[in-house]
């Protein structure tokens, strides 16, 4: 019953990919599924031949099938697997018959959305268009060389195809959002779940750890703030009395790894997970407005405002970090080994020094100890633990704190130091109700979407036109499309 083979499992991870996704820090890296070899328009509706009634009538070639008002084209299949391909999946065990399934399924989630009144507004899907097109022209280098690329003729006919292939997964995410928003899990249905895998095919969790850790946070000085400040106020002067590019001045100055090279831009929303400083700022601004030199944790900042589109905004920045002394380096250091020697000693425990002495707040208040990003759990994987992280801890015995490391801030901000500990170990081992809880848990509540998943496919399949090309009839679909 637990194991799923791995056409299932495929099936598993596109139905619930939509739901895992986390709000970053760094542009959007657009997915256009458009194959630059081959210019064929991805989605092409059945209004485009004269009716249901007469699709049999219709040359059948390149054609793979219908899902009420979809058409998927052969070379929807080939550019699927091209995309899977590009991403670094594995396609051995992936079969057509099996992308043709899925994207049957993508097609009736869009379909039955439209019919349940779940729409997407055109101006959602222009702006996601919008960012994908500027981030291929920052990445190609303009939009006449993105054209040539992807082979379209115009910028026109390329935005009406990522029009289509926006809205139809935009639909699809939505409908299946609906699907399983609602279906939770108790504690009984866990128990039942768990208790229903034979033992001899209970999953099998890698060895794990839990680490905590204090931090110190070097700070800079008030005469090295000023300077910042000053040298945001001139590059806002220049671009306001000079006319001087914002997009120039951000790739020379700003010290924002994940959008200097970008001229600073970024499209963002008020559920962006930027820091809240930086979203009130920005939200405050008019158009073509430069705000106010002003500070984050990441440093000081200033903000242009590109474009207002409802909700969201296109904007331009410069982050400049005042330089921190070497002085202020090593006294945070020393400030750790001091810290490092009294939890040695017995002065306090690692937890206490964590609340009382390190500058983290994310952490300070739970111990010190360290969230996974990809579930917000304690536990790491060793195998899939960051290697930068794993390398500071694998050489720690138990109850060993490190000494003091440096560490650059990855999301901007200013140099650090800090002291780890491993907490806690755990071995692989097979799957334990009561230790292992939480991930069965999870197990239990993917299978229940899951569930729900396959019976609105059912129910909708027999209540929706749907044709199968007869060449394709003989595929072994996860699902009755050919309504036997």
């Amino acid at each position: 019953m637990f194991k799923m083979n791995k056409l299932v499992l495929l099936l598993v991870l596109c139905v619930f990919s939509y739901t895992a996704k986390a709000q970053e820090t760094t542009q959007e890296i657009p997915d256009t599924q458009i194959e630059p070899q081959e210019p064929s328009i991805e989605e092409t509706k059945l209004t485009e031949v004269d009716s249901v009634e007469n699709f049999e009538k219709v040359k059948l070639d390149g054609i793979s099938a219908v899902v009420g008002d979809y058409v998927i084209l052969e070379s929807d299949i080939e550019k699927t697997l091209i995309d899977l391909k590009s991403q670094g999946a594995s396609t051995q065990d992936i079969t057509k018959c099996s992308l043709l399934g899925k994207l049957m399924e993508d097609r009736l989630y869009a379909h039955q959305a439209v019919q349940d009144s779940i729409l997407v507004s055109d101006d959602e899907v222009n702006a996601t268009g919008d960012r994908q097109l500027q981030s291929l022209v920052q990445q190609i280098g303009s939009m006449e060389k993105v054209l040539k690329y992807y082979k379209k003729e115009s910028e026109a006919n390329f935005r009406e195809e990522l029009y289509k292939i926006n809205k139809l997964r935009m639909l699809s995410e939505k409908m299946q959002n609906s699907i399983v928003s609602g279906i939770e899990i108790t504690p009984e249905e866990v128990r039942q779940f768990f208790n229903k895998i034979p033992e001899d095919e209970r999953p099998v969790f890698g060895a794990e750890m839990e680490i905590a850790q204090i931090v110190k946070s070097p700070k800079p000085s008030e005469e090295e703030k000023q300077k910042v400040i000053d040298k945001l106020n001139g590059i806002k002067a220049d671009v306001e009395d000079n006319d001087a590019s914002f997009n120039v001045k951000a790739i020379l100055y700003s010290q924002d790894p994940g959008s200097k090279s970008k001229g600073g831009f970024y499209s963002i929303t008020k559920e962006t997970g930027f820091d809240k400083t930086f979203k009130d700022v920005a939200f405050s601004l008019q158009e073509g407005e430069v705000s106010e030199p002003f500070e984050t944790q990441f440093g000081y900042h200033i903000i242009f405002i590109e474009k207002i589109r409802g909700q969201e905004l296109d904007l331009r920045h410069i982050l400049i970090q005042p330089e921190i002394s070497d002085k202020a380096l090593e006294e945070a250091k020393s400030e750790l080994d001091s810290i490092r020697t009294k939890i040695n000693n017995g002065k306090f425990t690692f937890a206490e020094a964590a609340l009382n002495f390190s500058d983290e707040k994310e952490t300070k208040f739970d111990g010190g100890l360290l969230r996974n990003p990809t579930n917000f759990d304690s536990r790491f994987e060793l195998t899939k633990m960051d290697p930068s992280l794993y390398n500071q801890v694998r050489n720690l015995k138990d109850n060993e704190i490190s000494f003091p490391i440096v560490e650059e801030d990855q999301r901007g901000g200013p140099p650090k130091y800090k002291i780890l500990k491993v907490t806690n170990r755990y071995d692989e081992h097979v799957a334990d109700f009561a230790k292992d809880y939480i991930k069965i848990q999870k197990l239990a509540l993917t299978e229940k979407q899951f569930g729900a998943i396959k019976e609105w496919m059912a129910e909708h399949i027999k209540d929706t036109y749907i044709s199968v090309n007869d060449s394709k009839k003989d595929c072994d679909f996860s699902n009755n499309w050919v309504k036997e």
